[in-house]
């Protein structure tokens, strides 16, 4: 079975006929670096993309969970991308799949790439509104992994723009189901590369809506990604102040610095600790 890799705090997706980009991506200091085979795949390079991809595999960074983002299981593209899979001599250790509509996207997928001695991680991309009103059987199917947002496709469908007020409500719905669930979720990418500010505070909002990460397609965003979603020193010192004052307390609501704290901020401030603890993350 493969490690599982914590679902890290940025991901960066990297189009797969464009080989000479593979080293930038490994280097770039994401948590998650993805091998593109989809949208940002041209469909005339598209068994190019799918040859130069297994390159992306062969030699691993040691601090990045490596994937690959597949085309819809349901189409061509999306079956050739999983047979091509198959004779990777390294595997991928996050398959994302895109435009997932039912648990049983998952499901084929798994079928379709799951072994004795392989499974990856798979992460549903939610981007239509049919998706949206399957969340709550989408993140209870059995490999399900994660879920990630993708505002442009979703914006499109929709026929809606793509602000953060015309999106906040699949947001919400998306981050709520995750957390039901169990299972991260990760914010699309901003797509206006040279707007450093407007990036900041839209994974700003993201954060505070319940995500635990945003993906990109440039690597000038990782940093400022990265810096919103990591927690401050002063966090996670506020968190060891509450758990430990939660376990002097024997579980009653206790006074920390002023203010009450009671059970659920206590399971917050120990699910904080826990995540910059895990083994799997990709960065401490």
């Amino acid at each position: 079975m493969t490690p599982t890799p914590g679902p890290g705090r940025t991901w960066i997706i990297t189009p797969g006929h464009m080989r000479d980009r593979f080293p930038a991506a490994h280097s770039s200091g994401a948590d998650v670096a993805l091998v593109d085979l989809e949208d940002s795949v041209p469909v005339a390079a598209k068994p190019e993309a799918r040859r130069s991809a297994r390159v992306f595999f062969t030699h691993p960074p040691s601090r990045c969970a490596l994937g690959v983002r597949i085309s819809s299981p349901t189409t061509r593209d999306g079956i050739l991308d999983l047979a091509a899979l198959h004779g990777y001599p390294a595997k991928p250790q996050i398959v994302l799949v895109p435009k997932v509509e039912s648990a049983r996207d998952i499901d084929i997928v798994a079928g379709a790439l799951d072994t004795p001695g392989y499974a990856p991680h798979l992460y549903a991309l939610i981007e239509t509104p049919r998706a949206l009103e399957e969340l709550p059987c989408i993140v209870r199917a059995r490999r399900i992994a994660g879920v990630v947002f993708g505002t442009a496709d979703y914006a499109t469908a929709a026929g809606c723009s793509r602000t953060w007020e015309a999106l906040v409500h699949a947001r919400a719905a998306l981050v709520t189901s995750a957390a039901a669930a169990g299972i991260p979720a990760i914010d699309s990418p901003f797509f206006d590369l040279d707007d450093l500010a407007g990036l900041r505070q839209e994974a700003q909002r993201a954060k505070a809506l319940g995500f635990t990460g945003k993906s990109c397609v440039h690597p000038a965003h990782l940093s400022v990604i990265d810096e919103v979603f990591r927690p401050a020193q002063e966090e996670i010192a506020a968190a060891r102040a509450i758990v430990a004052a939660a376990e002097r307390a024997g579980g009653s609501i206790v006074r920390v610095d002023g203010r009450m704290v009671g059970p659920p901020m206590v399971t917050a401030a120990q699910d904080l600790l826990a995540r910059e603890a895990a083994p799997g993350k990709a960065r401490a």
